[in-house]
């Protein structure tokens, strides 16, 4: 055998190798996972028919649970809206996330994520996939911006003060506003939660052969109470007996730029509107997993639903009617269990075993090490989470946390922490003389009604401690 022949061989078994190399990376960068995570806006964990409601349908939602995995001690980053966002979006708790209240800058716009901030989309974006954000952002304006942290297209509200109203007469589109047709402050023509779905199904069309991360955190169901009069509003008009919301704040010509002093519209009948606001958000999903079944992409595709923090009482909502908590005690801005424990429903086909439920304890800032890992990277900061895909796989050992913390600095000041089956519940902290702490076992009173905190004082103190060593301080949401 010559050597030129000898050669030639190795350079054909050279060639093949390489092709068949990249042909299997390529093979590989086919299948990471797409990624949908879908955010509602302030919804109770008990207002799914999964989760135990009977009077609010939600037909598709309940769907997907069926197709996958219902998570039972879920929970939300915040008691509201812009932590919660930003601990999702950074993998931090409220005692690192650099956002860890809603502050407002101006006219429009919150306190921005700072520039050095390592967001999901940014980690999902370096590991090859497209990224989109269709719905409510809240984390500011300039190095904030959706654009700045990570997305390659937004569409919705960057201001979430703005998104209190339903029919404002324009959107963001990345850094420019584009009009709603009729809408001026005084008449309401263009529902935006519309503008805003037709813009999400578009991203998924024009990015289906693309790994593409997904973000919608929409507006639904938060107040204002308003939706169109439609066949979604004709399942519950005239269903309940209604007391009307009034307020001196309908969309007239004087309402203009004043969005911090009036936020909601009144309503006639705020029962059959929330109702039909719920429904319409299901409806949306419905359409999001039909349109990733009519792409062919499903099988490739894993969907993520969840509440940003528990039902609102403001602007006539009425949790109460609803059982919108499931019965678990507190709304929203409570750091009691029905202000931030959070539907979480999780289906990849294929993937996750069908109509599974589990009582793993996890959250929002887990969504960063779990995400980074179905992309196939290292999580890129020592993040506050801990992966969740050996719960979603059924396959490897599940880390657990030590515990799970949450601080609110308005209100006098209140913070949370859960470890095990321990909860407690620290109120008025920056009042002198005026706190009160409260220990609850959520294994024997998931509803935090006996206060145990007497009963175990070395609990107590170990708790507190706990408590201490999670936060870092920050100047923009201090504690006293």
């Amino acid at each position: 055998m010559s050597k030129l022949f000898f050669l030639t061989i190795i350079g054909l078994v050279g060639l093949v190798s390489c092709s068949q190399e990249k042909k299997n990376q390529s093979h590989q960068e086919i299948k990471k996972p797409n990624i949908i995570y879908i955010l509602a806006d302030d919804l109770g964990y008990g207002e799914l028919g999964c989760y135990g409601q009977t009077i609010i349908s939600t037909p598709h939602l309940d769907k997907l649970a069926s197709k996958g995995m219902k998570f039972t001690q879920h929970y939300s980053g915040g008691a509201v809206c812009a932590p919660a966002r930003s601990s999702l979006m950074t993998g931090y708790h409220t005692g690192h996330t650099p956002i860890r209240g809603n502050k407002e800058l101006g006219e429009e716009g919150q306190v921005p994520l700072p520039d050095e901030t390592i967001t999901l989309a940014e980690v999902l974006k370096k590991a090859g996939y497209k990224t989109g954000m269709f719905g409510k952002w809240g984390l500011g304006f300039g190095e904030g911006d959706p654009n700045n942290q990570g997305f390659d297209e937004f569409f919705g509200y960057n201001c979430q003060r703005l998104a209190h109203r339903y029919y404002p007469p324009y959107l963001n589109h990345n850094q420019k506003q584009v009009s709603l047709k009729g809408n001026d402050w005084t008449n309401t023509v263009t529902y935006a939660p519309d503008v805003i779905q037709d813009e999400t199904l578009k991203f998924l069309e024009q990015n289906k052969d693309t790994p593409f991360f997904v973000y919608v955190p929409l507006v639904l169901p938060h107040a204002e109470i308003i939706s169109p009069n439609d066949s979604i509003y004709n399942l519950y008009k005239g269903k309940f007996k209604e007391t009307p919301f009034t307020v001196d704040n309908k969309y007239t010509s004087d309402y203009g730029p004043d969005i911090v002093k009036k936020e909601y519209t009144s309503q006639d009948d705020p029962l059959a509107t929330y109702a039909t606001m719920v429904t319409r958000m299901d409806y949306y999903i419905g359409q999001i997993v039909a349109k990733v079944e009519e792409l062919g992409i499903s099988e490739n595709t894993i969907i993520m639903f969840a509440s940003d923090n528990g039902p609102y009482i403001e602007g006539g909502g009425n949790p109460s009617f609803f059982n919108s908590t499931a019965g678990l005690k507190g709304v929203k801005r409570d750091l009691y269990e029905g202000g931030i424990r959070s539907p979480f429903i999780v289906a990849w086909p294929g993937k996750i075993k069908e109509n599974s439920i589990t009582d793993h304890i996890s959250a929002f800032w887990d969504m960063m090490p779990t995400l980074s890992e179905l992309a196939g990277v290292e999580t890129p900061i020592q993040t506050d989470g801990i992966s969740m895909v050996p719960t979603f796989i059924g396959e490897g050992k599940q880390k657990q946390h030590d515990y799970l913390y949450w601080e609110y600095s308005i209100r006098k000041g209140r913070k949370a922490l859960r470890k095990g089956d321990w909860k407690a519940v620290w109120y008025k902290i920056n009042k002198k003389g005026s706190s009160t702490f409260e220990l609850f076992n959520l294994a024997k009173d998931v509803n935090e009604q006996n206060d145990l905190s007497a009963l175990f004082p070395e609990r107590v103190k170990e708790m507190k401690q706990l408590m201490k060593e999670a936060s870092t301080p920050s100047q923009l949401f201090p504690f006293k």
